[in-house]
């Protein structure tokens, strides 16, 4: 039973729920405005930068009728007084039915689920986890290759804090899915993911160079360097330019096959893929607005 609960990482919801949210979100793609959620109001707290997850938010509320308060930015909040992330949230659930929030520390939404009183929707929690990206994510994978079950799929780029990638590969190993690692030395996927994938008698392989994995895979799950997680820049001068799909690079792979990003991209993926058959990233974006809409509908209690 989905209504009423907070998601703060995509093992909060059975596979069962998660295929509920998949198919619901396939009926919000047939006709997205619908408002069925006019009298409730949501709060958008992001603690830190965002465009593709907090605007699609902000589209799914308002196409489902509801109203939205937050803040995109804390500098104008009583964060830059000092106050505490609990009682921002204590505050908050005073004003609204449902919270979404993005913030830099690992561990802050689920405390914050645990000191609210309205269920809380975990929008990125620094280089933990993402499930709702997850569950775009995984839609566009049933979307493009026709189911989720025993697909090939490759990460690429910074997968030691690259929190889309953790709960997309603890999410798919509910479908017995075979997992391509590649990455530079320093950023390879934790020790605690490969430990979820083999508890669960899945395979994973680990590699450097991309274009040895290319021609295997249904999906390249591309990911950015991302900056803000080095604290050294000259760590983060070392790898930042360690992946850059190309056209020529795709000359022979599966017909299936799908690119997937989970943007904002920086240079990891040339714009002479953009409009490339294989391309899907800008699609992916859009599946965001039918998957946030498919959730609080859910975790409000509304019907179609």
């Amino acid at each position: 039973m989905i209504q009423g609960k907070s998601l703060i990482s995509i093992n909060d919801f059975s596979k069962e729920e998660q295929i509920d949210i998949l198919n619901l979100a396939e009926e919000f793609e047939k006709k997205s405005n619908r408002h069925i959620l006019p009298n409730h109001v949501i709060a958008t707290l992001f603690f830190e930068p965002s465009t593709r997850t907090r605007l699609s938010f902000e589209s799914a509320i308002c196409r489902l009728g509801a109203k939205y308060i937050g803040f995109s930015d804390t500098s104008s909040t009583s964060v830059q007084k000092g106050e505490s992330l609990r009682d921002t949230i204590k505050t908050v659930e005073q004003y609204s039915d449902l919270i979404i929030m993005r913030h830099p520390k690992a561990g802050s939404a689920r405390f914050a689920s645990e000191v609210s009183n309205v269920p809380v929707i975990n929008a990125g929690d620094g280089a933990n986890q993402h499930p709702t990206q997850t569950l775009l994510d995984m839609y566009s994978i049933r979307k493009t290759q026709g189911a989720l079950n025993d697909l090939n799929i490759a990460f690429v780029g910074d997968l030691k804090y690259g929190r889309t990638v953790h709960s997309l590969v603890m999410a798919l190993c509910n479908f017995n899915c075979n997992f391509y690692f590649v990455s530079p030395q320093e950023l390879k996927i934790p020790t605690e993911i490969k430990y979820y994938i083999k508890e669960r008698n899945l395979t994973y392989s680990q590699f450097t160079n991309m274009n040895e994995v290319i021609p295997k895979v249904d999906i390249i799950y591309m990911t950015r360097i991302q900056r803000e997680r080095f604290s050294d820049p000259l760590e983060y001068e070392k790898v930042k330019n360690s992946y850059i799909l190309n056209s020529e690079m795709l000359y022979d792979t599966k017909p299936n096959l799908k690119i997937l990003h989970p943007l904002p991209r920086v240079n990891e993926i040339s714009e002479d893929v953009d409009n490339l058959k294989e391309a899907y990233y800008f699609t992916q974006a859009l599946n965001g607005v039918y998957i946030r809409q498919a959730l609080l509908t859910s975790i409000l209690g509304a019907k179609l």
